[in-house]
Parts: C-alpha cells; structure tokens; sequence
C-alpha cells in the first residue's frame, strides 16, 4: 500500500470515528434573573393549524419548557386563532384530554373570539377551562408587550 492510499484510508477512517463519537449537549444558561415563582418566564405559543401532528407537537414543546424551567418558574399560554381554535372545542379536539391534563399543570389556553364568531362558535363549545380573547393576534401583540416571550412552533 502507497503512503497516499494509507493517509487517504486514515483520514477516513478519523471521519468515520469522529461522526460516532457522542455529540455533548451543552446546558442551557439561564439568563439573570433566573426564573422564580415571584418572576417566572412568561412564554406564550400559537396555535393555528388542526393537523393533529402539529398540535401534539406543540403540546410537548409545553411539556418540554414547563420540565426545563419548573412548573413554578415559568407560565405558558397557547393562543389559537384560525383552525387552531379546533383544537380547543370539546367535540372536534383530538387532544381534549391532554389540553384537560395541561389545564390542571396551570397551562393557559386562549381561543380567539373572532374565529369563534365567524364560525358560529360559542364559549360553551370550548373544552372547560379555556379563555376566549376578543381577537387572538391581538393577544399575541398585548402579552408581548406584557414581556412574554413569543414563539410560533
């Protein structure tokens, strides 16, 4: 074997090993002042598809940042608008137990009045426990203001 068919085969042979060596994950640090229950994160989620993936995924994005900063230290609110409020009514939801579930760990969900309105929606139809805001954009653009932190998953 020639040096160069030798180096060409270590050089792949290190790649390879490389590419299965565990890949660390580094810890999150956590911006000053940590959260608290006197000063817990505020984050808030949108919801607007009634594709059964996307809203479990987004269900365990909650789950996730709830067990990352403590049921204590931070507050969550989902706000749903469009197609998303689907996923709030006690007869189409095809999560109503987990939004129940989620519910009772203090997890805030917000339909939008304005989609309730222009389909005929009433707030008897929502799962027991589940807000109305007037308009659901507007509540994404007030909680903002408010100092939640704004994600759209």
């Amino acid at each position: 074997m020639t040096n160069r068919v030798f180096c060409m085969l270590a050089v792949v042979a290190a790649l390879m090993a490389a590419s299965c060596a565990p890949v660390l994950a580094a810890e999150t640090a956590l911006a000053q002042p940590a959260p608290t229950p006197d000063n817990p994160r505020k984050v808030l989620l949108q919801l607007t598809s009634d594709d059964p993936r996307i809203v479990n995924d987004l269900l365990f994005n909650v789950v996730n940042i709830q067990r990352f900063y403590g049921q204590d230290n931070v507050r969550i609110a989902v706000v749903t608008f469009s197609a998303g409020n689907r996923a709030l009514y006690r007869d189409t939801s095809p999560v109503k137990a987990r939004v129940e579930s989620l519910l009772h760990y203090d997890v805030e969900f917000v339909a939008c009045g304005n989609t309730m309105e222009a389909t005929g929606r009433k707030p008897d139809d929502l799962i027991d426990g589940v807000a109305v805001a007037t308009a659901g954009i507007p509540e994404i653009v007030e909680r903002q203001l408010q100092g939640w932190h704004y994600i759209r998953p």
